[in-house]
């Protein structure tokens, strides 16, 4: 496994947005704030060389500060970190929030599918 496909690859939320255009990939956006505990402990999950290749290969990732976010995708933060999944439409269609186990995360992410 190249390090490439090691880690997730993120992106900012406008080249997103460009990239889904033209895939059919759901766009998975992460909202994190500095300070906060558990987005740290998700970090470390997401360092998981498999968990990384499983997103990699079915989303496009995003991280977005919720201090610094005015993208015009209607997210309803209630804590952080929380997890929206959004289709071609800017639609999101599941989210949810809070600090997971690699397992945990795929099971709650697994059944996602784009277009």
């Amino acid at each position: 496994m190249s390090f490439l496909e090691s880690q997730v690859l993120w992106y900012e939320l406008d080249d997103a947005l460009i990239k889904q255009e033209k895939n059919s990939k759901i766009i998975m956006i992460e909202t994190y704030k500095d300070n906060c505990r558990y987005c740290k402990l998700m970090d470390k999950t997401f360092e998981d060389e498999e968990l990384s290749k499983w997103i990699n290969e079915r989303f496009i990732a995003v991280k977005v500060d919720i201090n610094n976010y005015d993208g015009d995708i209607d997210l309803c933060i209630k804590m952080t970190p929380s997890f929206f999944f959004v289709d071609k439409n800017k639609k999101v269609i599941k989210s949810f929030a809070g600090s997971w186990s690699k397992e945990d995360f795929i099971d709650l992410a697994k059944n996602i599918k784009g277009e």
